[in-house]
């Protein structure tokens, strides 16, 4: 029987909540298939490392990193096998090894995994509420949450550890506190950063569990035949682009499940606002999820909502798109809402944000041109 995660295990990292960090994918190390290539210096170096349980049954190693590592597929684990990269116990095995107990696994890749100290650094932080055991904060579009992906200053965490650098009890590197959940480069919106360990365990296990309350606006090209309603299905890699996530169906062993309900808040024709209530908090959810019903998000480049979906062809159409996409050059999704219970004292919080100037200009513009149009 495979071990459940304890409540200690699951605040060593933050949740993936509509996260855009598909680039750091150890799996796009693999040179080729079949083939080990090392690095210059003709060596393997470690960059994850799982450790199976006394209880372990018998598993195959491709089933068993299935189920420790985010952000991959089945297809992609294989491939890292056959090329050598999975070893047991430091040897090389391929994916239909059997895991045992206290079996020692590790991916193994052709370059140093880059470590990356997080330095304090002076940058403005929207702080909406703060205590002794954590903080709410508004995002900006356009800031990274966690250095890399080639961002490695100028984060979020860069401006925690700033705002919180003389606080002896929270140290930025410790995966044990900080971000307990990550929104796109992009995306607006509100975070919870925990100030301890017991408040970030305590609020991993309620994102774990899905009883937080988050809402977001988006805005989505098409117009909706219905008011609301809910979609669901597995979210995972794209079988051909690494940089964007496929829906998959339900009862497929491929990605995670997911479940997006919304609410259509206005419509302008061509375009509509959306309400959107996360049930689960998978990588691009919202942006799969509408790309899956056919609904891209306005804006939204890596899905393919710079391009004109709806609407006339017309020269003052393309005009008034691309005033658009100047106003607001990036996805139109703001996380408007967060509901969380306090670690330390129990009580309910609630929190919400208006909409960015940004965002709120491009609605003006949709709105404005739905009045000359009636």
């Amino acid at each position: 029987m495979k071990k459940e995660p304890t409540m200690t295990n699951w605040c060593s990292d933050p949740i993936d909540e509509e996260l855009d960090d598909l680039e750091q994918d150890p799996f796009d190390d693999i040179e080729s298939e079949g083939e080990l290539t090392k690095g210059e210096d003709g060596q393997l170096y470690e960059h994850r490392r799982v450790v199976a349980d006394q209880g372990q049954t018998p598993l195959r190693v491709d089933k068993f990193l299935m189920d420790h590592l985010r952000g991959t597929t089945r297809n992609r684990i294989q491939l890292a096998a056959e090329a050598g990269y999975i070893q047991v116990n430091g040897r090389s095995v391929k994916s239909n090894y059997k895991v045992k107990p206290n079996d020692v696994v590790t991916l193994m890749f052709s370059r140093p995994r880059r470590e990356t100290e997080i330095i304090p650094q002076d940058i403005p932080l929207n702080i909406v509420y703060e205590d002794d055991d954590l903080m709410v904060v508004n995002k900006p579009a356009g800031m990274c949450v966690h250095p890399g992906c080639g961002n490695y200053e100028g984060t979020l965490v860069n401006a925690i550890a700033w705002h919180l650098k003389d606080d002896p009890k929270f140290d930025p590197n410790d995966p044990t506190v900080g971000l307990v959940h990550r929104i796109d480069k992009d995306t607006s919106g509100l975070l919870v950063v925990a100030k301890t360990s017991e408040a970030k365990t305590h609020l991993c296990h309620q994102f774990f569990v899905h009883s937080t309350k988050r809402q977001y606006n988006a805005l989505v090209w098409g117009n909706f035949a219905e008011d609301e309603g809910r979609i669901e299905g597995n979210i995972g890699r794209h079988p051909k682009d690494r940089l964007q996530m496929w829906v998959y169906p339900v009862d497929s062993e491929i990605g995670k499940p997911a479940v997006t309900h919304y609410k259509v808040l206005e419509r302008f024709g061509h375009t509509t606002l959306v309400e959107c209530r996360l049930e689960t908090g998978r990588t691009h959810q919202i942006r799969a999820h509408m790309r899956h019903i056919g609904h891209i998000l306005f804006a939204d480049e890596r899905y393919g909502g710079c391009e004109i979906i709806r609407g006339e062809r017309s020269s003052s159409y393309k005009a008034f798109i691309h005033n658009c996409l100047e106003v607001c050059p990036r996805q139109a999704l703001h996380a408007r809402t967060l509901g969380f219970v306090h670690p330390r004292t129990g009580e309910e919080m609630f929190f919400q944000c208006d909409v960015p100037d940004d965002m709120q200009a491009l609605l003006e513009k949709w709105r404005k041109r739905l009045q000359t149009e009636v």
